[in-house]
C-alpha cells in the first residue's frame, strides 16, 4: 500500500503557527480610510482581492469595535445604578430603531450603531436585579465559550466536522449521567427543554412499540395514555400534541398544596385507564416546577411506574441544578437513578448561556434506534473513524447547534466544587428572601412559605389592604395590584419580577434567584422597591 506524504511546507510547526496568529498585533499597517465608511465587502471573507494585510487589518478593527460594545454592555449589566430596561412599547421602539431591511449595503458605522442600539434597548438579563426568568445572569466563562463557538461555526452532526466538540459532548454528558446515577446509557443536547421532553416521549413510545416507527399508530392496538402533574411545564402537553398522541390523552394528576404530584392519585388514574382497555405508557415527574419550584416525589412515583410497566421521565429542566449539591441532591432527587430518562438544562440554575439543554437515557441504543434515518450523504458506515461518535442520526434534527463548548469551559472553570458552591449560595439567598418576607407579614404574603427551589411566590400587600379580611375579594385585589406594580416596575426600569395566575389564585409574583451576581443587598432592594412602587395602590 502506498502511503501519502503531506509536504512539510504545508503545515506550520506549532511555534510558527502561533506567531502567524498573533503577529498582526505588532503590525503597523495603517488603514487608508475610516473603518466606519467601509462596507462588508472590504472584510473577510468576501474581500479576496488586493492586499490581504489590509483586509485583515480592516476585519480586526471592525471586530475590535464590536467587542468594545460588548464589553461596555457587560460593564453596564453589572452596574446596579443602571436600568434593567429602557422600556418602550412596540410602536415606540419602531420609532427609535430602524428595523428595515435595505436594498443596498449599509456602511460599517451604521452596523456598529445598530449593535449599540440593540443592546441599549434590550432587557439586561445579567443585571443583579433581574429576578424575572429561570434563565438569567451573564457567566463570563460561558460567554467566552459562546464567542468561540460562533467563530468556529460548525455543525454537530458528525465527528468528521466537529471532532473536538463531539468529544467534549461525550465527556460532559457522561459526567452528567454519572451524577444522575445512570451506569451506562446515552445522552444528547437538544434545542431547549421542550424538545428534550418531546424526545423522551418519542423514545418511550418507541421502546414500548418499536413498530410504530414504520407503521405509525396502526402498530398500536389501543389508546396510549401519559401522565403529568397539574403543575407541569406546558411542553409536556405540547409534546403530546406534536407526536400525535393528542392533548386529551395527556392526563393531569392532582397536586398537593405545595404543588407536588400526589402518587396515590396517579395510581388511581393508571388503574382506571387500564381497566378501560387503554395503554398507560409514560409518566412525567417534574423536579422543579416552573411556578412553585416544587419537586414531585420521585421514589413513590417510580414504585408505581415499575409496578405497572410505565416509562418514568423526570423533567429536571429547571430544578436539575440542585443535583450538583450533595445537600440538595439527597433531599430533592432521591430515587432519580430509577428513572428511564431525565431532562436537565444547564442554562437555568447552572447559569450556562442560552441555550443548553440535555436529555439523558438509562438505556443505550434507544436514541439511535428511535430516530435513525441513515442518510447516506452524512452517515456513511465505512468512515476512517468510529462512527458511533456521529450524533446526527440520534435526533430528528439534521443541523444541530454547538451548545457544548460554553458549558464545558464553564464547568472546567469551576470543577464540581464550584458548581456545588454556586447552587448552595443561590439556595442560601432564597432562604434569606423568605425570612425577610416572613418578618414583614403586613407587606408580604408568601403563597409557598417553604420553597424547594429558588422560586419565591408571593403577593405584595398595598397599604389599603393590610387590615382587610383575607378572603377571595382580598386576593382578587392583590392580583390586580400585582399587574399594576409590574407595569410601574417596567416603566421605572429598576428591577424585573414575573407574575402569573395559577389555578384559582389570581396574579402573584414569582421571583427567581439564579444569577450569581445577586447578593443580600439585591434582595433588600427588591423588597424596598416593591414597597415604593406599590404601597399607594
Amino acid at each position: 500500500m502506498t502511503s501519502i506524504q503531506v509536504p512539510s511546507t504545508d503545515v506550520d510547526p506549532p511555534t510558527l503557527l502561533k506567531e502567524s496568529l498573533v503577529q498582526s498585533d505588532n503590525k503597523t499597517y495603517k488603514l487608508d480610510k475610516d473603518i466606519g465608511t467601509m462596507l462588508y465587502n472590504e472584510l473577510w471573507p468576501v474581500c479576496q482581492d488586493g492586499n490581504s494585510e489590509a483586509t485583515d487589518a480592516k476585519t480586526r478593527e471592525f471586530l475590535k469595535r464590536v467587542v468594545e460594545i460588548l464589553l461596555d454592555h457587560i460593564t453596564v449589566q453589572n452596574d446596579r445604578s443602571t436600568k434593567i430596561v429602557d422600556f418602550h412599547t412596540p410602536e415606540q421602539l419602531k420609532e427609535v430603531i430602524d428595523f428595515a431591511i435595505p436594498d443596498d449595503p449599509l456602511n460599517l458605522d451604521q452596523l456598529l450603531v445598530d449593535c449599540k442600539d440593540t443592546l441599549k434597548y434590550q432587557v439586561k438579563t445579567g443585571h443583579p436585579r433581574f429576578f424575572n426568568q429561570l434563565s438569567c445572569g451573564l457567566d463570563i466563562t460561558s460567554l467566552a465559550g459562546e464567542w468561540l463557538t460562533a467563530a468556529a461555526n460548525t455543525n454537530m452532526f458528525t465527528y468528521e466536522i466537529a471532532p473536538v466538540f463531539i468529544l467534549m459532548e461525550h465527556e460532559c454528558l457522561k459526567k452528567m449521567r454519572e451524577i444522575i446515577g445512570f451506569e451506562n446509557g446515552d445522552s444528547i443536547l437538544a434545542p431547549g427543554g421542550s424538545v428534550s421532553n418531546m424526545y423522551a416521549l418519542m423514545i418511550a413510545r418507541h421502546k414500548m412499540f418499536p413498530a410504530h416507527k414504520k407503521y405509525g399508530m396502526r402498530a398500536i392496538k389501543g389508546q396510549l395514555i401519559m401522565y403529568t402533574s397539574q403543575h407541569h411545564h406546558y411542553s409536556i402537553k405540547g409534546g403530546a400534541s406534536a407526536i400525535g398522541l393528542g392533548t386529551d390523552n395527556c392526563v393531569q394528576v392532582a397536586c398537593d398544596e405545595r404543588g407536588k404530584m400526589i402518587p396515590a392519585e396517579l395510581e388511581k388514574l393508571v388503574i382506571k385507564h387500564k381497566n378501560e382497555g387503554h395503554l398507560p405508557f409514560f409518566v412525567n415527574c417534574t423536579t422543579g416546577t416552573t411556578v412553585y419550584g416544587a419537586y414531585d416525589p420521585i421514589s413513590a412515583i417510580a414504585d408505581i411506574c415499575e409496578k405497572h410497566g410505565i416509562w418514568l421521565h423526570i423533567d429536571a429542566a429547571w430544578g436539575g441544578g440542585l443535583l450538583m449539591s450533595k445537600k440538595y441532591k439527597e433531599k430533592s432527587f432521591k430515587g432519580i437513578e430509577r428513572a428511564d430518562s431525565v431532562t436537565w438544562n444547564p442554562h437555568k440554575l447552572l447559569g450556562t448561556l442560552l441555550q443548553c439543554s440535555t436529555l439523558h437515557l438509562k438505556e443505550n441504543g434507544l436514541l439511535i434506534s428511535c430516530n435513525q434515518m441513515s442518510a447516506d450523504y452524512l452517515f456513511q458506515t465505512d468512515k476512517c473513524y468510529d462512527v458511533t461518535y456521529d450524533t446526527g442520526d440520534k435526533v430528528i434534527q439534521c443541523g444541530r447547534h454547538n451548545d457544548i463548548f460554553k458549558f464545558w469551559l464553564q464547568w472546567r472553570s469551576r470543577g464540581m466544587s464550584g458548581f456545588e458552591k454556586q447552587i448552595d449560595r443561590l439556595m442560601e439567598l432564597t432562604y434569606y428572601q423568605v425570612e425577610k418576607m416572613k418578618a414583614m407579614p403586613e407587606k408580604f404574603y408568601l403563597i409557598n412559605a417553604e420553597p424547594e427551589c429558588t422560586n419565591v411566590c408571593f403577593w405584595y400587600i398595598p397599604s389599603r389592604l393590610r387590615d382587610e379580611k383575607r378572603d377571595h375579594f382580598w386576593q382578587d385585589e392583590l392580583g390586580k395590584a400585582t399587574a399594576l406594580i409590574k407595569g410601574r416596575m417596567m416603566k421605572t426600569g429598576s428591577m424585573m419580577i414575573s407574575y402569573q395566575p395559577l389555578g384559582d389564585l389570581p396574579n402573584f409574583f414569582r421571583s427567581i434567584i439564579s444569577n450569581q451576581a445577586q447578593t443580600e443587598e439585591d434582595i433588600d432592594f427588591m423588597l424596598a422597591e416593591l414597597d415604593r412602587l406599590g404601597h399607594d395602590l
